[in-house]
């Protein structure tokens, strides 16, 4: 079982393929295993890396809060990558994994090859209040237990799509949450979640952001909409993909399609034919180009 010790913890990870590596950081309900029809895929021509957070089995479980953190999410990634001796990576993010994806991005841009930023946003709507009352709610249920914690989050507004397009990939999806480490969650989601930057307080980093992105999004995945939409204005080499009929776990519920918009986004990235935004297509005029706007 292969381990590395990392800030102090000691974290899960498998290797597949070979070739450009692409690592991928998982979402807050799921784990390494959340990545398989990407692994399948992507594995036949890349050097696909998966790995589980800390607080996530067989990684290890930190008793404190504390030792939970957007900053440790970052630097446990990094870490990962120093370890495996990786210079430079495509970046694969989802929800919690996709804020580790961006700031990562932020902070070490040059170990970035591209960033796949998916189901981003949760906690960056204007009541930031209501968000960390929610997530204490859900963290004492996680705490008292993951069997009935299960029940609820798995049935989740932008979770109940995956139950209807795939019922069978749902019921692996909730099983491995129920059986998912209760004081891991607890405290990641009062770690992590609760205290990271929301999208819009990152406004001033991803103006300067250069690397090639990818932004995803399901069109039923509310709490992400508006901050993908906000991205896609700020970062210059952002683009935006909406997938129709999607909650949140657009990799699960339309695994083909997501793969399919990641193979296009590397092969243009890998091919240096990935472009900066042309300027010429921000104007305050939906007709006249910006420079007879600016007078």
């Amino acid at each position: 079982m292969p381990k590395a010790l990392i800030n102090g913890v000691n974290l899960y990870f498998e290797e597949t393929g070979e070739g450009t590596p692409v690592v991928f950081a998982h979402e807050f309900a799921g784990d390494y295993r959340s990545w398989e029809a990407q692994v399948r895929f992507f594995s036949r021509r890349y050097r696909c890396i998966t790995y589980n957070a800390r607080g996530y089995p067989p990684s290890d479980v930190p008793e404190r809060p504390e030792d939970y953190s957007q900053d440790l999410a970052v630097a446990d990634l990094r870490g990962l990558m120093d370890h495996l001796a990786l210079a430079q990576a495509h970046v694969v993010g989802f929800s919690m994994g996709g804020f580790a994806a961006l700031i990562f991005g932020l902070r070490h841009p040059e170990r970035a090859r591209s960033l796949v930023v998916a189901g981003c946003g949760y906690g960056s709507d204007a009541d930031r209040s209501a968000w960390e009352r929610d997530v204490e709610l859900v963290a004492d249920r996680m705490q008292a237990g993951m069997d009935k914690a299960a029940e609820f989050y798995a049935r989740g507004p932008t979770r109940v799509q995956f139950q209807d397009t795939d019922p069978r990939g749902w019921r692996e999806f909730y099983e491995q949450l129920k059986a998912s480490s209760s004081l891991g969650h607890a405290n990641t989601m009062r770690g992590v979640q609760k205290r990271r930057p929301s999208v819009p307080q990152l406004e001033a980093e991803m103006k300067r952001l250069t690397v090639p992105t990818l932004l995803m999004t399901g069109d039923e995945d509310e709490p992400c909409l508006e901050p993908s939409i906000f991205m896609k204005r700020t970062i210059p080499a952002a683009a935006l993909v909406v997938m129709p009929k999607c909650g949140h776990t657009i990799n699960l519920e339309a695994p083909d399609e997501f793969n399919r918009h990641l193979q296009d986004f590397f092969i243009q990235v890998d091919a240096g034919r990935w472009r900066q935004r042309n300027p010429a297509s921000l104007s305050k005029s939906a007709l006249l180009p910006p420079q007879e706007t600016e007078q």
